[in-house]
């Protein structure tokens, strides 16, 4: 289940019991934080990440005839494989039983979600290995494809639309998908939903196929460029930081390396991303020849991914 309780409370008798340390107690220290730091890495993944499609960012020669287009919910991304729900890294979701009772005996991909600007909220909840009632009252699973049916994607919405009515589930809801115009039109909704609180939009090719990875069968329009990146180390501050968080070396997926130094709390600074986890970051262009983002700020923690294995 998503979470290490077991390491949460090594973590906090090792914090109790060591108050001063000899060269001795030092080597033991760390030797016994490696192992905890080893089985949550171990632990982090129960399941491989299910084939889930990614999104590319929208780029403006994209022929918006060929798109059906949606909200972005900034929730936590879900895949049900007909029998337990995951998120995009593989992690199993405690899902209370009642949430998933009666759903479909084939996949489902969509966002847990409850409202904008509640992404925190759904993150707490979620990674909870004993699942709160009460809370995920809150929460609603808003679908947006059918991975294993046949079809394209236009296809496949007009199944899952009359699916999920029939199911009559509650908080099993279809994303509603849109068809726009021209590019006025797009960027008239774009500014809505942004100015109502929203992330932005998803733009998903209406002839596509069900395929994993990242293509631009499924675009991303927001704000801003955002990207993942895993956290190397910390850099110590200097002048108003030192003694806390200056920077965070981080490395995308692609295996670029870059500091990572804005967008940071003081208390994030003082208590900052552990290495091995994964930060989202806010950028505008990268620079030619090298491919380090321009202008790169932190943006929160993913604690909806596992820890990265490196």
């Amino acid at each position: 289940m998503i979470g290490n309780s077991l390491c949460e409370k090594m973590c906090v008798i090792f914090r109790a019991r060591n108050t001063e340390f000899d060269k001795s107690g030092w080597a033991l220290s760390l030797l016994f934080l490696a192992l905890i730091f080893h089985a949550s890495l171990a632990s982090a993944a129960e399941f491989p990440p299910p084939p889930a499609m990614l999104a590319n960012v929208y780029h403006s020669n994209v022929p918006l005839a060929d798109y059906l287009v949606s909200e972005k919910l900034d929730g936590v991304r879900g895949y049900w494989d007909g029998k337990k729900l995951l998120t995009r890294g593989g992690e199993q979701i405690a899902a209370p039983g009642w949430f998933t009772a009666g759903w479909p005996d084939f996949p489902l991909d969509g966002e847990l979600w409850i409202a904008r600007g509640q992404f925190s909220s759904i993150v707490s909840i979620v990674r909870k290995n004993t699942p709160d009632d009460d809370a995920w009252r809150a929460l609603r699973f808003m679908v947006f494809d059918l991975p294993a049916q046949a079809g394209d994607f236009a296809e496949r919405n007009k199944v899952l639309q009359p699916l999920l009515s029939g199911l009559a589930i509650p908080w099993l809801l279809p994303v509603e998908q849109l068809k726009v115009a021209n590019r006025a039109e797009l960027r008239e909704l774009f500014e809505r939903v942004i100015s109502h609180g929203g992330e932005g939009l998803m733009l998903h090719r209406a002839a596509s196929l069900y395929q994993a990875g990242r293509s631009d069968d499924l675009l991303k329009l927001k704000p801003y460029q955002d990207a993942d990146a895993i956290v190397i180390s910390h850099l110590p501050g200097k002048g108003k930081h030192r003694g806390v968080l200056g920077a965070l070396l981080v490395e995308t997926p692609e295996g670029l390396r870059f500091r990572l130094g804005t967008g940071f709390s003081a208390a994030q600074r003082r208590n900052p991303p552990a290495p091995g986890s994964w930060v989202s970051y806010r950028y505008t262009g990268v620079h030619e020849g090298s491919g380090i983002p321009r202008f790169a700020s932190f943006i929160r923690v993913r604690e909806d991914l596992p820890p990265a294995q490196k």
